[in-house]
């Protein structure tokens, strides 16, 4: 049976945080619930209104370009793309073609092509059978679009690929990339052949979820596989997805370059990026956070966290705050690693079940740091600190205020512990010839039946030093 081999492209569109829209004054606000309140002549594209580059919106496309190692255009243009939507009251759009803000660059290892800037479409809201309604608050939002090569020959990659975008996004303030809010919009472009042949590309379109890029890509597969295995052929076309049936429809036949009518926009100025100092390269990098990329790399080669955890906290952004801020406070990686597992397991776990809790993660930050240093001190076991580290959370109260309200606090003084020894030993004479002969592993029962006792305020350590004393002494 003939073995074919999926190449995947990407293309991805994401909105850009910035105060206005790309070509006029309107505020940026897609969220905004009242349908055309952030509109004006501009938006709407009435006759002799003339648009104004946005310096913000391409000053985030830069960083994203040096972000990526990209090549940031020393001289760039916007182009009118041509085609008519109702959603595009121009019958066109503003965007760039053959210059491009930055050409190259590599992300997770996948090979970009380019990323450029134009502006979004209106809404199109189907709310009554047979009407077509148009929201224009969306219109003219910066709209950032990356294209990678055609390099991509699994799910997981493509979908991998598109997590650390969002994450760079968002590291860079450049937006939220929510792609529930459609803040975020990815588009699969899949063919499949023999090793060694070219296959016929299918672009599907609007994938708002990573699950939907996952389940789209794999169902494209599998349908252009049962095309060429059953003697026909794929035809190039852009598909649309159905996520009630889980299946990839077809929508139109696939546009080429030269369908659109591209021409330099004549309204629009021509770019000359290096004659503006704050969009030189070095200014630009000095600009950038910590790299999604580079975190990952710090927690796990400084601090050695498993990649699993370095995954969590780089693409928590909160945790990852916490984390920052509370490890400073300890030197030993060891502590460092403990410290993570309480803020992926216990704090992750307190924020999941009460969503409506504010707290900020400087606040977070010092109780998670205080009940780790309360375990180093002996002074709280993991059981106790974890129990203390929730109730302050919710409190309010210092992690140490509600471990000595709640009992929690390690009792470390032998004599106190030494009565409850006794009884256990008393009460478990197997056990004790068990571990006279030989089976040392059940003196942790002992122990367990001592904390249990001591409803957790046993020091584990102390305990065990007792019960090997104790037993010493019996016949």
């Amino acid at each position: 049976m003939t073995s074919y081999i999926p190449t995947i492209g990407l293309e991805i569109h994401a909105e850009l945080k910035t105060r206005t829209k790309m070509f006029c004054d309107c505020r940026n606000d897609p969220g905004e619930k009242k349908p055309n309140a952030n509109i004006c002549p501009v938006c709407l594209a009435h006759p002799g209104t003339l648009p104004v580059i946005n310096k913000e919106a391409v000053r985030n496309i830069l960083r994203v370009g040096v972000a990526i190692g990209g090549q940031l255009a020393d001289w760039s243009e916007f182009d009118r793309k041509s085609y008519f939507y109702p959603d595009i009251p121009k019958g066109y759009q503003i965007s760039q073609y053959k210059h491009p803000l930055v050409s190259g660059g590599i992300l997770r290892g996948v090979e970009v092509t380019r990323v450029h800037l134009e502006e979004d479409t209106a809404r199109s809201l189907h709310e009554r059978e047979g009407e077509t309604l148009l929201d224009f608050n969306r219109a003219g939002v910066p709209l950032m679009e990356l294209v990678t090569e055609p390099v991509i020959h699994d799910t997981e990659t493509a979908v991998g690929f598109a997590k650390e975008l969002q994450l760079l996004l968002r590291a860079l303030a450049a937006g939220d990339a929510n792609l529930e809010k459609g803040e975020m919009r990815v588009e699969a472009n899949i063919s499949i052949a023999e090793e060694g042949k070219m296959g016929t590309k299918v672009e599907v379109k609007n994938l708002n979820s990573f699950r939907t890029v996952e389940r789209a890509i794999n169902f494209e597969v599998k349908r252009q596989t049962e095309v060429l295995r059953s003697g026909g052929e794929v035809v190039q076309e852009t598909r649309g997805w159905d996520d009630s049936k889980g299946e990839t429809f077809s929508q139109r036949l696939k546009e080429s370059s030269h369908d659109y009518r591209y021409f330099p926009d004549p309204d629009l100025p021509k770019l000359h990026i290096s004659e503006i100092p704050e969009f030189s390269e070095k200014t630009l990098r000095n600009s950038l956070p910590e790299l999604p990329s580079k975190k990952r790399e710090r927690y796990e080669k400084e601090i050695g966290l498993s990649s699993e955890y370095s995954d969590i906290l780089t693409s928590n952004t909160m945790l990852g705050e916490i984390f920052d801020l509370s490890e400073k406070n300890f030197e030993d990686k060891k502590t460092k690693k403990l410290l993570a597992n309480y803020i992926i397991s216990d704090v992750q776990g307190v924020f999941a079940a009460n969503p409506g809790l504010a707290l900020t993660a400087t606040v977070v930050g010092e109780s998670v740091s205080s009940a780790v240093k309360l375990i180093e001190e002996g002074k709280l076991s993991s059981r106790g600190a974890k129990d203390a580290l929730s109730l302050s959370l919710l409190s309010g109260e210092t992690v140490e205020s509600v471990a000595k309200r709640e009992g929690f606090i390690q009792e470390s003084n032998p004599e106190a512990l030494r009565e409850i020894v006794k009884d256990i030993i008393k009460s478990n004479p197997t056990v004790v010839l068990n571990f006279k002969s030989g089976k040392v592993s059940v003196i942790q029962f002992m122990v367990g039946q001592a904390i249990k006792a001591t409803k957790g305020a046993g020091n584990p350590t102390i305990l065990k030093a007792i019960f090997e004393e104790e037993i010493g002494k019996t016949k």
